[in-house]
């Protein structure tokens, strides 16, 4: 190719580049198709259902695959990602095309999931009562009573009921359960993981040996964790966290009512978080994106607390360079275009490789002293503004999980699942940038960015880019 350009410019990088974003928009451009045919294929199941009359003959029809799903499946690509090459049934092909929200009804799990949730519910609201020294009394349980008789009688109502101005339909039930059962044990016979995609949020089937050689070259490539083997770091950490908090209370950095706020007064309601991976099934080679789900991590409640101080202001001091949607930027590009759009203008766009695991650990909390310093702020919400930075430390210090019963320490960046690593790599990004904002926004440039990805519109030489 080289050898055809005129001007000797070695063409082969551009082609390249070119053919990763083809290979990508290809790739994403088949899984948006697929949404798209799978809402036609319920709508025009639905529309089957209101023909029908009730004839035996109709109602198995509806079962069988229709022209439109079979035409889907045969031009447009599956809308399950088979990576792993598992043979599926028609029926069990048709249960992944269902997609992650869907939820059969199950009379027996869903009476055990109402009995846990009222007896869950119960606790709460008598804790709270205790809380305000208060007794419950027979009002909770009379409530919880009659909760759970509502929900009952919610739950007995026929889903086949269809209004007085329609024929009822008896549709022929699948056996889910014993569909999902057999789908399980076929996974576990075949070491294959069923995940949902990271951006499509359609099935993806792959095998636990590719899920485990990824997840080593992650972890080798960021070294962002250390492993601790099998020794639980959790009654130390619940030991850690609350020795800190009343550290901080003595000291009379937090109050006593923060303190009862965050602090672990019950062992039981906490456990460690656990990793997990989300496929990139838009980007070639399908990496994975790690998610460390911590909803009842020691360190929870003070990341909520930070989060909720902290992402306001970063919104208020970025509010000019950050945007929210592809709606929000095309606007601003259609401001910028109508007095600098050149024929020689260039567009870039460029993604931050790993952002939340990349940010230092110490650089990150800094950068949110850098951002309370800006905005000339001695405390927020009653909370002095060293108190932030030490809670924030804190948590930055002692993101903990498990994975694959091994347990982990993150030592860099921080875990995506925290509510204050969104901020904290906001924040760190944002000053990282200035510079460059800076140097567009003289030369009457464009800049945005959404997180980790990033929009440059310039009318520079391509050179002075790279």
């Amino acid at each position: 190719m080289p050898q055809d350009n005129d001007d000797g410019f070695d063409a082969e990088p551009g082609y390249a580049a070119f053919k990763q974003y083809h290979d990508r928009r290809e790739k994403r451009l088949n899984l948006e198709i697929e949404k798209i045919a799978l809402f036609f294929r319920r709508k025009a199941s639905r529309g089957q259902l209101q023909r029908s009359k009730g004839n035996y003959n109709n109602r198995r029809r509806n079962n069988s695959p229709d022209s439109c799903s079979t035409i889907t499946r045969g031009l447009l690509g599956p809308a399950i990602i088979n990576d792993a090459q598992t043979p599926l049934t028609e029926e069990e092909h048709q249960l992944l095309n269902l997609g992650p929200r869907f939820i059969y009804n199950d009379p027996q799990t869903a009476a055990r999931r109402r009995t846990t949730e009222l007896a869950t519910l119960k606790r709460k609201i008598k804790n709270r009562f205790f809380d305000k020294k208060v007794s419950p009394g027979r009002p909770v349980e009379q409530f919880i009573v009659e909760l759970d008789e509502m929900l009952q009688n919610l739950h007995n109502i026929p889903t086949t009921t269809i209004n007085n101005n329609r024929p009822s339909i008896n549709k022929i039930k699948k056996n889910y359960g014993r569909l999902i059962k057999r789908l399980k044990f076929k996974f576990k016979s075949t070491n294959t993981i069923l995940r949902k995609t990271d951006k499509s949020k359609v099935f993806h089937l792959g095998k636990v040996d590719d899920y485990t050689k990824k997840s080593d070259e992650y972890m080798e490539k960021t070294k962002a964790y250390k492993c601790l083997g099998t020794i639980d770091p959790l009654p130390d950490l619940i030991r850690r966290t609350n020795k800190y908090l009343l550290d901080l209370r003595l000291a009379k950095w937090i109050s006593q009512k923060q303190y009862e706020q965050l602090c672990i007064q019950n062992s039981n309601d906490v456990e460690l978080a656990h990793l997990y991976y989300l496929l990139k099934a838009h980007k070639p080679g399908t990496p994975l994106r790690p998610i460390v789900a911590g909803l009842k991590h020691p360190t929870i409640k003070i990341s909520k607390l930070l989060d909720e101080l902290l992402r306001p202001l970063f919104d208020q001091m970025a509010s000019k360079t950050m945007i929210t949607s592809g709606f929000e930027l095309l606007k601003h590009l259609q401001e910028w275009s109508k007095s600098n759009l050149r024929q020689n203008t260039l567009f870039c766009t460029i993604d931050v490789t790993d952002l939340y695991t990349m940010v230092p650990q110490v650089e990150g909390v800094l950068s949110l002293k850098s951002m309370m310093d800006h905005m000339k702020l001695k405390q927020i919400r009653g909370l002095r503004t060293e108190t932030i930075i030490r809670l924030s430390r804190f948590v930055m210090q002692n993101n903990y999980f498990s994975y694959n019963g091994q347990y982990y320490h993150q030592i860099r960046g921080g875990a995506m699942g925290s509510p204050l690593t969104l901020t904290m790599a906001n924040c760190y990004m944002f000053f990282y940038e200035q510079q460059i904002i800076k140097q567009i926004n003289n030369s009457g440039g464009l800049y945005f960015r959404y997180i980790d990805d990033i929009f440059i519109a310039i009318n520079w030489p391509a050179r002075h880019l790279f």
